[in-house]
């Protein structure tokens, strides 16, 4: 958050071009990492039935709070460096949170296990029944788990990703759908200023789409199987892109409101596929994963403004490639396991199994067994 709020600054006093890409690469450095950092220790402490609020609702909500607020602040402030240093003052409330999350946000207990630091993780875990009236077991993981903390514990990298066949096509299956879901989700955000009417007024109506998304991204992540509801919103955003090449030029309105239903489909999607990410993923490597996928949609995004470019050529061509697209990677979402009502996975051996792939033994055994349960019951 440091980074990124130093770097949005610094841009306001940006002598030359280069100089502003420069800070604006280091920007976008500092901002993505502190959202991967932040999503993926919320999904670790939190028990099942508010992480999945938290992964969904929760911070893809204020994502779009921000989203809808821009417009708003750009059409009064037009000056571009005013506007920066607009957009940087908010980061300096952040500075007071770093004493609030010493003391009311804990590490991971998970990552701490997976680091062998068995004695910090018993005691958030403590701390957490007393604040939430629980009694804890008097001992809450077993000898066999302490012992492990003075073995030799592996090192993971982001090699790991690919490590064995299971986790390898997970990891390919996912970049492939983070990627095309990105090109999606920013070409239609890029694109509202080409729409009829004001560019202020479609990029909020843009971003206030993303509400009823999230609302729903969050309802069917609670109760619906995660293949079919990520499926299900990559086909709608897919399909409706298409049938917006069908509407004629002079019913600009009908267009708008279909790209926007298309934008509808493609954000609660993209809120889906975070939290199903996660749940994918072992502890091990889930923060590196999330991150990963993040590097995935990147590639998207950075291909999403010539997607755009294409319709100087053919406007009806960006949204066949988008829809096509799209509509491709819903199939592919189906390739993946299915997580509803499965316990977060710790080690890559916990891991759930792509349907027809046969689950092959992992060479280390399976650590923290039942440590779902144990913080399950505490938080």
């Amino acid at each position: 958050m440091g980074i990124q709020t130093l770097s949005t600054f610094l841009q306001v006093f940006s002598p030359s071009w280069l100089v502003f890409c420069v800070l604006f690469f280091v920007v976008g450095m500092g901002q993505i990492s502190n959202y991967v950092a932040a999503f993926v220790l919320g999904t670790e402490i939190l028990s099942p039935s508010i992480r999945i609020i938290y992964s969904t609702l929760g911070v893809c909500m204020f994502y779009t709070i921000g989203y809808m607020a821009l417009p708003g602040v750009a059409f009064f402030i037009r000056d571009w460096r005013m506007l920066l240093l607009a957009l940087t003052l908010p980061g300096l409330f952040y500075i007071p949170f770093w004493w609030y999350m010493c003391v009311f946000i804990p590490e991971s207990p998970r990552w701490l296990l997976s680091q062998g630091r068995v004695e910090e993780a018993e005691v958030i875990l403590r701390e957490a029944a007393r604040r939430n009236r629980v009694t804890a077991p008097e001992v809450i993981f077993r000898p066999v788990q302490t012992e492990q903390k003075s073995t030799q514990l592996e090192a993971h990298s982001i090699c790991d990703l690919l490590k064995s066949s299971n986790i390898r096509w997970v990891s390919i299956t996912l970049w492939l759908v983070w990627a095309i879901l990105s090109i999606g989700y920013f070409a239609l955000s890029l694109n509202t200023s080409n729409l009829a009417g004001s560019s202020y007024l479609n990029c909020f109506l843009s971003a206030a789409t993303e509400v009823p998304a999230y609302t729903m991204a969050w309802l069917m992540f609670r109760y619906c199987p995660r293949r079919r509801s990520l499926f299900f919103t990559l086909i709608l955003g897919g399909l409706v892109l298409l049938l917006v090449n069908l509407i004629p030029p002079k019913l600009s309105s009908v267009s708008i409101a279909l790209e926007m239903l298309g934008k509808f489909g493609v954000t609660a999607a993209f809120s889906i596929v975070y939290a199903y990410t996660a749940e994918l993923y072992p502890t091990v490597v889930r923060n590196t994963a999330v991150g990963a996928c993040s590097m995935a949609s990147r590639v998207g995004s950075i291909s999403a403004p010539y997607f755009i470019y294409l319709g100087g050529y053919s406007k009806s061509l960006p949204y066949i490639l988008m829809g096509s697209l799209t509509a491709l990677s819903g199939l592919l979402s189906l390739l993946l396991p299915e997580t509803h009502g499965m316990p977060l996975p710790d080690t890559i051996a916990h891991m759930q199994t792509i349907p027809g792939l046969k689950k092959r033994p992992e060479d280390e055994p399976s650590q923290f067994t039942g440590q779902e349960e144990c913080v399950t019951d505490v938080l």
